[in-house]
């Protein structure tokens, strides 16, 4: 058999399955992944689901953004709240395989994907309704992008923050460039790069939730919030302040990273990301040495795009910030690492992405500056 018949029997069945994986993403009759509720004169969103940790899809994002809007137009939804079901995850990500798929044979998915995922994150950015997202659980990628931008987040000792997508060829999206480079310091560069995790009162301390409340709170802080009558933002933020005083647990211990900011702010304070490298290895310290392991398993890539992202996003707007990583996802959809990253992470699961170019230096900056060239009438809009 040629290689030209393989190729397009490979390109073939790539076809068929991503038509099938469509075709359920599409369907909210058979998988009601997102349940809108009215409560009171509180919208709710429900991430329902739980057997995939929640991820979000096309289908979700397509019913969440028109429910949102009529509720942020509607004079009797006071507050809008969003959790996830199921109690492991709030929402671990977006459904990074179909997208996959969809980016290997030029589906559509791998641009409406993301096109409108950053509306809608814009969408909750300027939500005029206070928007309540209670992260339990896993909040990753697509789950940040769910709930970062709101008015309030709500941690509990159960959630698990990271934006660990260097590891997979992307970058930290869906708003990322905008609340990360906001942390205190070089915290945000710091998780962007590392794809750190942060678990439970430190998701708070960081700056990523508003707010911590113990778990077992939870159900009465939801009521309580429904309960509220024509609540202003300073009535919920006067709520969940009474909430948290009562949650106690963990609040002794300091913040995981406390002892290590200063280092955090020094080492990853260089121009490029050959300088950071250079600065953790040079300082040799366990941590810095175990952050220098970590980033030589990311992207190369990955690695590069994330610092400029960071670096420009700043100084922007978040809705000037998602135009800039809309162009960043269809570079990545053109390369080569993000392919990688999923097989070897999501889909074979060996942990050994071959990434290329394989190293720093060979990334050139004008390779990483195309990635930032305007797409013309493809870029995003709002």
């Amino acid at each position: 058999m040629s290689l030209t018949t393989l190729t397009s029997a490979y390109r073939l069945r790539s076809f068929y399955r991503l038509q099938r994986i469509q075709g359920h993403m599409m369907s909210s009759q058979v998988d009601p992944g997102v349940l809108l509720e009215k409560v009171g004169n509180a919208g709710v969103i429900t991430i329902n689901r739980p057997k995939v940790l929640n991820a979000l899809n096309l289908s979700m994002i397509r019913q969440i953004a028109p429910q949102l809007q009529k509720w942020e137009n509607d004079s009797e939804t006071d507050i809008v709240i969003i959790r996830g079901a199921g109690g492991k995850a709030f929402c671990a990500g977006g459904d990074i395989r179909a997208v996959t798929e969809a980016g290997k044979v030029g589906g559509r998915l791998a641009e409406d994907f993301f096109r409108e995922e950053y509306i809608l994150n814009n969408a909750i950015g300027t939500c005029k309704k206070p928007y309540i997202a209670l992260i339990e659980g896993i909040t990753m990628g697509g789950g940040v992008g769910l709930s970062v931008h709101g008015r309030f987040r709500v941690a509990t000792e159960k959630t698990l923050f990271a934006m660990p997508e260097t590891a997979i060829g992307l970058f930290p999206d869906v708003g990322g460039g905008h609340f990360l480079p906001r942390l205190r310091g070089k915290l945000g560069l710091f998780l962007a790069l590392t794809g750190f995790r942060l678990k439970g009162r430190d998701v708070q301390r960081a700056g990523v939730a508003t707010h911590f409340v113990e778990s077992q709170r939870i159900p009465q802080l939801e009521k309580e919030l429904v309960g509220l009558r024509s609540p202003c933002a300073e009535d919920i933020s006067a709520l969940l302040d009474s909430f948290q005083n009562q949650s106690a647990l963990d609040s002794e211990k300091p913040f995981v990273l406390d002892k290590h900011m200063s280092d955090i702010d020094r080492l990853f304070s260089s121009s490029s990301v050959e300088g950071i490298v250079q600065s953790l290895k040079a300082d040799a310290s366990e941590f810095a040495t175990k952050q220098a392991e970590t980033l030589s398993r990311m992207s190369p890539t990955s690695l590069k795009i994330t610092h400029k992202q960071l670096q420009v996003g700043a100084t922007l707007s978040l809705q000037d910030v998602l135009v800039m990583e809309y162009r960043l996802s269809q570079a990545c959809m053109r390369g080569h690492d993000f392919y990688e990253g999923v097989r070897a992470v999501l889909v074979d699961k060996d942990q050994s992405p071959k990434w290329s170019p394989s190293t720093l230096e060979e990334v050139s900056e004008q390779s990483v500056d195309q990635c930032f060239s305007s797409l013309g009438e493809k870029d995003l809009t709002f």
